[in-house]
């Protein structure tokens, strides 16, 4: 039965790890559960009990569990890349962002050169002043069969069959 407390009768990861009895004012018991050892095995192994404890001590009780959470990630980070441990982690997503904002940045220049090019020249329907194209019923010219009433020789602005989605776009 736990008392009162909250203290269970399981010691913490830390102190299993350890191999010490857990008392109930464990500085690392609420923040290293039996049920995770590889947490505090991964902060010990780049910090060091020691130092962990210390800084613990050195922090405000409040933020205690950010300062455990963001050891625990740069330990991971560190066993899977011991040089540059989070450092690389943060690069490579920084350089994925700037990559995705070159994409996005080129595709709104995109966007606003076709929004352009369609100001400038009049649509079929205000030129004509009727829904399809040039012709009579009969004609093969539709204004529906490429979107916008105007076909662009192999561009990703044609729905039809001379580019457009149907190119991965």
């Amino acid at each position: 039965m736990a008392s009162s407390s909250g203290y269970s009768n399981s010691p913490c990861a830390a102190c299993k790890f350890l191999r010490r009895k857990c008392l109930p004012d464990c500085i690392f018991a609420p923040y290293f559960p039996p049920e995770e050892p590889q947490k505090f095995a991964n902060v010990h192994k780049i910090f060091g009990a020691s130092n962990v404890s210390k800084l613990l001590h050195e922090v405000m009780p409040h933020q205690r569990e950010d300062a455990v959470n963001s050891l625990a990630y740069e330990a991971e980070a560190r066993m899977k890349d011991p040089v540059y441990g989070c450092v690389g982690a943060i690069s490579v997503l920084q350089r994925q962002v700037m990559k995705l904002q070159r994409e996005l940045d080129a595709t709104n220049a995109d966007l606003m050169r076709f929004a352009a090019c369609n100001e400038s020249f009049p649509t079929t329907t205000q030129q004509f002043g009727r829904r399809s194209g040039h012709g009579g019923p009969n004609s093969s010219f539709d204004a529906h069969s490429t979107g916008s009433g105007f076909y662009y020789p192999n561009s990703q602005w044609n729905n039809g069959p001379g580019g457009g989605r149907g190119k991965g776009i």
